[in-house]
């Protein structure tokens, strides 16, 4: 079955002082009053029925998540005791996944983007759910075309085509130095994207990846997982995900699946507009302006 995962833990320190950790970027409604959480959970309107959507971000933001979205209730909710990087989060939230259902399909999304137009976006996630169920031990992830020789992106580079639009990946390069930036951006969109940070996978895909490239970390999950939907659940995650090594999800599995022919690492071009507002820049691109552009 399809399920989808929103990542919101972030901070937002860099929107700071409207974004805080009381109230970080993702949950303040400063976007034509709705949050940019709100946004993305609605966009996922006829994709993924409303009761497979989870969230994953920090415990001390789950009542204030809770009551801003509709149809959403806590056992949709996967609370982080502390922040331990995207390959916890999405661990722990395979994990879980998993043992509600064996077969589970996760997408993964983020909820600092503003995607338009969003019928296109479902189409293209709806190629990378199709990937996933046609192909064993398949990993996709979605590619924007660079607009500049950006350095707080990574770099998927594409190889030959793989199912439907996707190119099987060469090389995953997790925020290259900034010549290696211009050198990518130069070679044009048709070798090398950004990577989005959305992914689709089998959560038991993902935690194969897990258990062969971050062996340790996997153990450590798969205590929580055990402990799921019993008494000692909340007790085992505080004791256990505090000391899980932090690692990036890019770093950890896609870096080396995409060079290990076990996996099939597949990119669906993704060629919309895609905003992440990931800073006061970015921010001014979503606000009403007035005559002086201020």
């Amino acid at each position: 079955m399809r399920y989808s995962l929103i990542m919101a833990g972030g901070s937002g320190t860099r929107l700071w002082p409207m974004s805080t950790a009381v109230q970080p970027k993702q949950l303040i409604p400063f976007v034509n009053g709705r949050s940019l959480l709100q946004i993305a959970h609605e966009r996922l309107d006829g994709l993924v029925d409303s009761g497979n959507r989870f969230i994953c971000a920090g415990n001390s933001h789950k009542e204030i998540i809770i009551n801003r979205l509709e149809s959403f209730n806590e056992q949709q909710f996967l609370g982080e005791p502390v922040g331990r990087d995207t390959l916890n989060a999405l661990a722990y939230s395979a994990a879980v996944l998993e043992k509600i259902d064996s077969e589970a399909v996760m997408a993964v999304f983020t909820a600092d983007h503003i995607i338009e137009p969003v019928d296109k976006f479902l189409e293209i996630v709806e190629q990378g759910y199709q990937i996933v169920e046609n192909n064993e031990n398949a990993l996709v992830t979605f590619g924007i075309a660079p607009d500049q020789a950006a350095t707080g992106f990574g770099y998927l580079e594409l190889g030959d085509s793989f199912y439907g639009d996707s190119r099987r990946l060469r090389q995953f390069k997790e925020k290259p130095e900034k010549s290696i930036a211009e050198e990518y951006f130069k070679a044009g969109a048709d070798h090398y994207l950004w990577n989005s940070g959305m992914f689709v996978w089998k959560a038991s895909t993902l935690l194969k990846c897990v258990e062969k490239y971050e062996p340790e970390n996997y153990r450590q999950i798969m205590k929580i997982a055990d402990a799921w939907g019993t008494d000692s659940f909340e007790q085992v995650l505080q004791e256990v995900y505090p000391d899980l090594k932090k690692i990036s999800i890019d770093f950890a599995v896609m870096e080396p699946a995409s060079k290990d022919e076990e996996f099939r690492v597949a990119a669906v071009p993704m060629p919309l507009t895609w905003l992440d507002i990931g800073s006061w820049t970015a921010f001014s691109d979503v606000c009403e302006k007035d005559t002086e552009k201020n």
